[in-house]
């Protein structure tokens, strides 16, 4: 192929999408769909749900995403729906049990994560740190061919 692609960032059409599912919405998923959309600056699409969102984020999931210098107070704890799911091409659950509809052609993840709620911060930083690593793992994995055509040896 002669053409080349000068743009940075592939069009939506392109764009790997990435949902994080956790019951209530509030803390871990939260956690990981902030880490993401910092990391992956525009590249793939992130949703986050749950099959019984809570009435707000977890304050402290906030406060340790703020010591980061990332604020999810914007982010409202969703509904998990089928389609989310079938419009995503990494489903990503967080150890909280949670059944997703499976449909062919995704990619299931299931991280074993304590849950934050009730906890203080510090249990909540340990939480924090271990999507962090998840995450920036996950972000070279899906962005890896990306990132290696937009390189030319001389």
């Amino acid at each position: 192929m002669t053409t080349q692609n000068h743009t940075q960032h592939p069009t939506p059409a392109d764009q790997p999408s990435v949902l994080f599912v956790c019951v209530h919405n509030a803390g871990r998923s939260q956690i990981a769909a902030g880490y993401l959309r910092e990391f992956c600056q525009g590249r793939i699409e992130v949703r986050s749900a749950g099959s019984a969102p809570g009435d707000q984020l977890n304050p402290m999931a906030v406060e340790a995403m703020a010591e980061e210098g990332i604020d999810i107070t914007s982010a409202t704890p969703t509904i998990l729906t089928p389609e989310a799911v079938q419009a995503s091409d990494v489903v990503i659950t967080m150890g909280c049990g949670d059944a997703c509809p499976i449909f062919p052609g995704k990619r299931y993840e299931d991280w074993e994560l304590d849950d934050p709620a009730g906890q203080g911060i510090e249990a909540v930083r340990v939480i924090r740190d271990d999507i962090k690593s998840r995450i920036q793992q996950l972000v070279s994995e899906l962005l890896a061919p990306t990132d290696a055509s937009n390189t030319s040896q001389a």
